[in-house]
């Protein structure tokens, strides 16, 4: 599972970098991976600071940090 979680958030990054901002709907449709370890890559992509993610409407604008 941490592997598949690796993989995801490697694939949420290179959408990000491609997109430049996604809200949390998009990038769940973009990606096309299980919701759930979607929300576990964007998890571990936040806590380690590489996203910024900002509550708009009550959906996420999500971006990479740089």
């Amino acid at each position: 599972m941490i592997t598949e979680i690796g993989i995801v958030a490697g694939d949420i990054w290179h959408y990000l970098d491609q997109h430049k901002m996604a809200r949390l709907t998009e990038l769940i449709n973009g990606i096309d991976k299980d919701k759930n370890v979607v929300l576990m890559s964007l998890g571990w992509l936040a806590r380690e600071g590489h996203v910024i993610m900002e509550n708009v409407g009550g959906d996420y604008k999500i971006s990479l940090r740089f």
